[in-house]
C-alpha cells in the first residue's frame, strides 16, 4: 500500500479558507496564495479534485459541522421557547422533536382487502 499523500500549505489552505469562508474557488485560492487569475483557479480546481485533499476538507468540514451544531442547537431551543410567531415556535419545537426522535409518520399505509375480477368479452 502507498504512503498517502502529504498536503502542501497551499493545498490546506485553500481548503481552511474554503471551510471557513464558505467564498468561491477564485476568491479562496487567491487567498491561499495561488496565481491570480484563471490559472490560480484552475490549479486551485485540480486540487481539489486529488483524493488526499477530498479527504482532508471532509474532515474540515466535520469539525466546523459538530462546532457549529451545538449554536444551531440553541438557536432552535431559543425559537421554540420564545419566538415571538407562535409558527416559528411550532416550526422550532417539530424540529427539534424530528431530531430527537419522534417524527411522525410520513406516510399512511393503506390496505384494500377484497376480490377484483375482470371479464372482458371479445364476442
Amino acid at each position: 500500500m502507498l504512503p498517502a499523500k502529504k498536503l502542501t500549505d497551499k493545498q490546506m489552505a485553500l481548503v481552511d479558507t474554503l471551510v471557513a469562508e464558505g467564498c468561491s474557488i477564485a476568491k479562496a485560492a487567491e487567498l491561499a496564495g495561488y496565481a491570480k487569475g484563471e490559472s490560480g483557479r484552475v490549479s486551485a480546481h485540480r486540487a481539489l479534485k486529488a483524493a488526499h485533499v477530498q479527504q482532508y476538507m471532509q474532515q474540515r468540514m466535520n469539525e466546523t459541522f459538530g462546532i457549529t451544531a451545538t449554536s444551531a442547537l440553541a438557536t432552535v431551543r431559543r425559537l421554540s421557547q420564545g419566538a415571538k410567531s407562535e409558527y416559528v415556535q411550532l416550526e422550532a419545537s417539530k424540529d427539534l422533536l424530528d431530531r430527537a426522535g419522534y417524527k411522525p409518520i410520513d406516510r399512511a399505509q393503506v390496505q384494500v382487502a377484497g376480490d377484483i375480477r375482470v371479464s372482458i368479452d371479445l364476442g
